[in-house]
């Protein structure tokens, strides 16, 4: 069996991972969030996804001082279109920092290129 790719009609289409119950691509062959494999033929499992790259990655840190009380943080991604106009925004983490702890934070915008690989 070979590895099915999407039409033309079918780019963008999300489904539910079985496995954390995230909203993915319809066309992932791993789950971006729980990274779990998805399994629907044996060259799909053997064959790696490699029609995919990622278009922003952006990691920074907070730090607290040495001094003062806890902090509380939220972490809030939005996404706004080519108007501005915000179309998704949610809460992705939330959590407290002590005096003198640290927390690193990542971004990536995976970009998945189905029939091919296209810049």
């Amino acid at each position: 069996m070979l590895p099915v790719r999407p039409s033309a009609g079918t780019v963008g289409r999300t489904r539910t991972c079985p496995h954390c119950k995230a909203t993915i691509l319809e066309s992932a062959a791993v789950c971006p969030q729980c990274r779990h494999h998805l399994r629907f033929g044996v060259a799909d499992v053997a064959q790696p996804d490699t029609d995919g790259f990622s278009a922003l990655r952006v990691e920074g840190s907070i730090e607290h001082p040495d001094r003062g009380s806890n902090w509380e943080y939220s972490v809030v991604l939005t996404i706004r279109n080519e108007r501005g106009v915000e179309i998704a925004r949610q809460v992705v983490g939330v959590g407290a920092l002590r005096p003198t702890e640290s927390r690193t934070f990542t971004l990536s915008v995976d970009v998945q290129t189905p029939g091919g690989r296209r810049r």
